[in-house]
């Protein structure tokens, strides 16, 4: 095996020392699962899902230009006087009757037509300086809670040293109690802070009263109370009575844009409204005591996070509007049995609740990365790569070429095998052409998960360093805010000053169930200056850092 091949099967490869025994111990050895390789395993059907969209309009597509070409070549054949005289031959009942159909079919067009949605302002919350903590003082506090062992907390510090978190974090004191953290009271207590610090920050930006919202969408994925956190928010501000609620629970690091097709839908039902979405999640109540591994990695990448997004479908708030919602593509892997359980919430042997972290995560989100991309494809890349993407698909699709691959994946997956050169040959010949995604975005913010899922989906989508520097800067400066990280990287590019009219951003999340999901945002203006609450203002000249 040539010494590149076997440095990259060294570098999926871990050890672990398994101890048997006071004088005897083994070393178990296991592979890395990467992300899956996009550029191999695309799959035919996902595309049909992205076409489904232009094939919904396509009676406009093809009879509108037909329509202006009859047209054109009618009256382009006749002069003026000729025109005109046409036009008399006709009695005034018909000019009417046409003119009524012409006027009744562009109405019936702009009727059906959905809503613009606008994201007028939006808040990410951050939190004093008191919460902040160093990767070393956050080691400190989970020794001082009594709850871990030495070797436990060593674990720990290797997580946090390959994480790409910095030392500017923030995490709630609690995690530092002896007794147990994962109460009703704690869990409010950090929701009040976190969730009413940011709708305070955007309803001050907007200048929009609460009483003027007339829908709130509200997700958080483990801490749930009675009355649920959405109507906490409607007793706080004394929301009105007839404001349409929601509360999404147990959604995962994807809830904001799941949110966001909620509030959407909710807008599209009910005109000239507002709507306001908060994504958060409670670090404090997530914190598992125990020591199950895959139970504890949750800890060392979680932080303290919220956002909250204010949205509008009144045009005449174009004006002030800073982008215009263009798409939004779910997907969801729930109905396969390794994909519901990736990331799991259960009891371990002492009865101490966490969230189970599969080793097959890395594996499993990428299938459904890939899903996802493959459907939002044909929505936003240009004719120009969809004709190339689609027909290079096609053909391998007809040869059998994605049959093999899927087989020789799977294959891969669980065996170590070496490759000669003739099928690396092979398997060069049949991939499909991989979209240039650079050219459909300007901007990138991808959920800031980890320093390796971030690596891999560069690698994968082939995206420069400076397309993955938002996603990277919010890992480093935040953490794993979760479902609210996304809205952390807007809010990066908006303190940077990248933000420019025309420019397209692509929200890409990902989480429990599992999920992935795209919000696809246009600019609708530049955003010249920051403003006086963007949560980076204060630090953004430090900016990139070196990871």
């Amino acid at each position: 095996m040539a010494p590149s091949s076997t440095r990259e099967e060294q570098r999926l490869l871990s050890t672990e020392i398994v101890n048997r025994g006071t004088d005897t111990f083994s070393v178990r050895v296991r592979r890395r699962l990467p992300l899956p390789d996009f550029v191999n395993s695309v799959n035919l059907k996902y595309v049909k899902l992205g076409y489904h969209y232009l094939i919904n309009h396509a009676i406009y597509l093809a009879t509108i230009p037909v329509l202006v070409l009859v047209f054109s070549a009618e009256v382009g054949s006749l002069s003026r006087q000729e025109l005109w005289n046409k036009l008399w031959d006709y009695d005034l009942a018909t000019i009417l009757a046409s003119f009524g159909v012409f006027v009744f079919t562009l109405s019936v067009y702009f009727m059906s037509r959905p809503r613009p949605i606008y994201l007028l302002d939006f808040a990410c919350y951050k939190p004093s300086d008191e919460l902040k903590v160093s990767k070393e003082e956050f080691i400190e506090m989970a020794r001082q809670s009594g709850k871990f062992d030495e070797e436990t907390l060593q674990f720990k510090r290797r997580i946090l040293d390959s994480s790409g978190i910095g030392d500017e974090t923030y995490v709630p004191k609690s995690i530092t109690s002896k007794n147990n953290i994962t109460t009703m009271k704690e869990g409010r207590e950090e929701a009040s802070m976190v969730i009413f610090g940011a709708l305070d920050e955007l309803f001050e930006k907007t200048r929009i009263r609460p009483k003027d919202v007339g829908v709130l969408v509200v997700n958080c994925s483990i801490f749930n109370p009675t009355p649920s956190l959405s109507a906490m928010i409607i007793n706080h501000y004394k929301m009105r009575g007839n404001i349409l609620s929601y509360n999404l629970g147990g959604m995962g690091c994807s809830a904001s844009v799941i949110a966001l097709d909620l509030a959407r839908d909710m807008l599209q039902a009910n005109p000239n409204n507002f709507a306001v979405v908060v994504s958060t999640e409670m670090v404090g109540f997530n914190w598992y005591p125990g020591c199950d591994r895959s139970m504890l990695i949750p800890n060392c990448f979680f932080r303290m996070g919220c956002s909250a997004a204010l949205l509008s479908n009144r045009r005449r708030d174009f004006p002030r509007a800073k982008y215009r919602l263009e798409h939004v593509v779910r997907t969801h892997k729930g109905a396969d049995d390794r994909s519901f359980r990736s990331v799991y919430q259960e009891e371990d042997e002492q009865g101490f609740k966490g969230l189970k972290v599969s080793r097959e995560l890395m594996e499993i989100g990428g299938d459904a990365i890939k899903t996802n991309i493959t459907t939002l494809g044909p929505l936003v890349l240009p004719v120009s790569e969809q004709l190339l993407f689609f027909s290079t698909l096609v053909k391998r699709h007809l040869l059998g070429g994605g049959k093999k691959e899927d087989q020789r994946n799977s294959t891969a997956s669980t065996t170590i095998s070496s490759s000669s050169s003739s099928s690396r040959t092979s398997a060069a010949s049949s991939k499909p052409y991989i979209p240039d995604y650079k050219l459909a975005f300007e901007h990138f913010c991808v959920h800031a998960a980890s320093k390796t899922v971030l690596d891999e989906l560069q690698r994968n989508l082939e995206l420069s360093d400076s397309n993955m520097e938002p996603s990277r800067m919010t890992l480093q400066r935040f953490g794993n805010t979760s479902s609210s990280s996304i809205w952390y990287e807007l809010a990066y590019l908006e303190a940077k000053g990248k933000i420019h009219s025309g420019d397209r951003i692509w929200q890409l999340a990902f989480g429990s169930g599992f999920k992935c999901n795209s919000a696809v945002w246009k600019a609708v203006r530049r955003i010249k200056k920051p403003s006086s609450r963007n949560p980076w203002l204060s630090c953004i000249d430090r900016y990139p850092v070196a990871l």
